[in-house]
């Protein structure tokens, strides 16, 4: 058990001491410590809080088959301690050993794709990721890479033209280079973090063991994985918070297993992470993993993150609770399972005892007769928090009869909530325009939306009521399409 952090910065092995190290606590951002040093300054503050992307920088870190994986990542929402073990990569550190520019610096400059500089250095390590990965690239998943990036004066098209110019050739880092990083990776050790510096506790466990052990002693202590909720109360609320548990080095919560009909999700699986196992049976997660945050949010939150949360606005609760899914809790002594539909006991406030954590999530594969649809209103398409969002679930029979339908929405209460009312009123009817229409007049009134910063109560209640209007409109195109 470590109280000091080891990192590779500048190709150098570096450790902070947070007992005799007076400068930084265990909630200082990466952000905050990269700004204090004299050589990396090129990394930027926009707005504290995931939003921008001025911030981003890249972490190496070993996977299982000893080979580098590289993650652009927000610094202002990342903890210090979330540094060790892997290797910080800054724009500082592109430039080759005779002080050539890195080639997606190179195609920067030569497509113009650079006007007052301040966003540059982010573009630039978004870009770096793609490249260092050694994997082939559309332009779709440039855009989906630079989603997180915001640029205020040159505009997107050059700075995409960089992206594809430099990923068509794109070979990665040179084996010199990440030998390495990898040598120096290997030299520090896997235990446990546990850090008291300036009355601040914080504990990064690396077993499961150890986590509970470690959440029965400390109930009270804020549980992370992945931070970039919680580390907006730091960023933006400016927060004390005096006992940390980090979760996110804890590999017995980053698996899935896929059993018969059913897929197991550990708590620890990145949302990127998720995306990708939801393609092919859940659809309509992965719609909305898609556009959540952005991909160097989704690189760093979790599953179990976000459910831990509890927010009414949340992404992925209602789509989850479409698809009938059920958290695993964990403490100790007992394992328990919940009904995401009973999960949320109130605002910010879930089913979960002070002695658990969070395990897994269990989706059961529906039948493809099933249609499950999920949205997310908000008014940019990435990083952006929903107004409102919604998951639906319809099941019918051989008559185009309602037999089950779930109307689950989030921004419409304090909580996460489904519709009542209007599944009563639609379950048993004709599946059609008139019967979905009659249904929006009861959504109209089912909620009592607030009024705030993003959006205003009548606002939301309409946008509510559309959304079963597109919900028929999107089951008719693809009953067409199936010949029903």
């Amino acid at each position: 058990m470590q109280q000091r952090i080891s990192f590779v910065l500048d190709g150098k092995l570096t450790t902070i001491d947070f007992f005799s190290e007076a400068n930084y606590t265990p909630t200082t951002t990466a952000l905050n410590y990269l700004r204090s040093l004299p050589g990396h300054r090129g990394v930027k503050e926009g707005c504290a809080e995931g939003d921008c992307g001025a911030c981003t920088v890249v972490l190496a870190e070993l996977a299982t088959d000893n080979k580098l994986t590289y993650k652009a990542v927000n610094s202002c929402l990342l903890f210090l301690p979330q540094l060790h073990g892997k290797a910080l990569l800054t724009v500082e550190n592109l430039k080759t050993k005779n002080g050539a520019l890195h080639p997606v610096q190179q195609a920067l400059i030569e497509t113009h794709g650079s006007q007052c500089g301040f966003c540059t250095p982010g573009f630039v390590m978004s870009l770096y990721a793609l490249y260092q990965n050694k994997t082939s690239y559309t332009r779709s998943d440039a855009e989906e890479a630079l989603a997180g990036n915001l640029c205020r004066c040159t505009g997107y098209r050059p700075i995409l033209q960089a992206a594809e110019k430099v990923l068509k050739t794109n070979a990665g880092a040179t084996q010199e280079e990440e030998n390495h990083l990898i040598t120096l990776l290997r030299t520090i050790p896997k235990e446990s973090l546990s850090i008291r510096s300036n009355g601040q506790f914080y504990y990064s466990a690396s077993s499961m063991g150890e986590l509970l052990d470690i959440r029965k002693k400390y109930p009270d202590a804020v549980l992370v994985n992945g931070s970039t909720d919680t580390a907006l109360r730091v960023t933006k609320q400016f927060e004390n918070l005096p006992a940390i548990i980090d979760a996110s080095n804890v590999k017995e919560l980053n698996f899935h297993r896929k059993e018969a009909r059913r897929l197991t999700i550990g708590a620890g699986v990145t949302i990127q992470e998720l995306k990708d196992l939801a393609r092919k049976d859940f659809p309509a997660l992965y719609d909305i993993c898609r556009v959540f945050g952005s991909q160097q949010i989704r690189q760093v939150a979790t599953l179990g993150g976000n459910l831990g949360t509890a927010s009414p606005i949340g992404d992925l609760l209602p789509v989850l609770i479409a698809y009938d899914g059920t958290v695993v809790l964990k403490s100790v002594k007992s394992e328990r399972r919940v009904a995401l539909d009973s999960f949320i006991l109130g605002y910010r406030k879930a089913d979960i005892q002070k002695n658990e954590i969070i395990y897994a999530v269990e989706l059961p594969i529906p039948d493809k007769k099933v249609y499950i649809q999920s949205y997310k209103i908000s008014k940019r398409r990435e990083v952006d928090i929903s107004t409102v969002n919604g998951a639906f679930r319809l099941e019918l029979n051989g008559n185009c009869e309602v037999q089950r339908i779930k109307l689950v929405y989030g921004g419409m209460a304090e909580t996460t909530k489904r519709a009542t009312q209007t599944e009563a009123f639609l379950t048993g009817k004709d599946w059609n325009y008139g019967n979905v229409q009659a249904a929006r007049k009861i959504l109209l009134s089912e909620f009592n939306p607030i009024d705030d910063a993003r959006s205003g109560a009548k606002f939301r209640r309409i946008v509510a009521a559309n959304l079963l209007l597109k919900l028929w409109n999107d089951i008719s195109r693809k009953k067409a399409q199936e010949g029903g």
